[in-house]
């Protein structure tokens, strides 16, 4: 089973009115980290990923989307 992992944090981001740098303040990480994150190339932590949908005011399922291929 292969697993693909999606984000919508620059949607939400979006909503809010955040930019990249503003959220990465807000979780405590570089503003790199979070367009790498956007982009698929980071595997983050649960505990950042927790930061991030709170600071987004949304929930982990909101936020994060994996899909499930046979």
């Amino acid at each position: 089973m292969k697993v693909t992992f999606k984000t919508r944090i620059k949607e939400l981001r979006a909503r809010h009115d955040l930019t990249q740098e503003q959220l990465a303040n807000k979780v405590g990480v570089r503003r790199e980290t979070i367009g790498h994150i956007e982009k698929g190339k980071f595997n983050l932590s649960l505990l950042l990923a927790y930061k991030i949908s709170k600071a987004l005011e949304s929930n982990l399922e909101d936020v994060f989307i994996f899909e499930e291929e046979d």
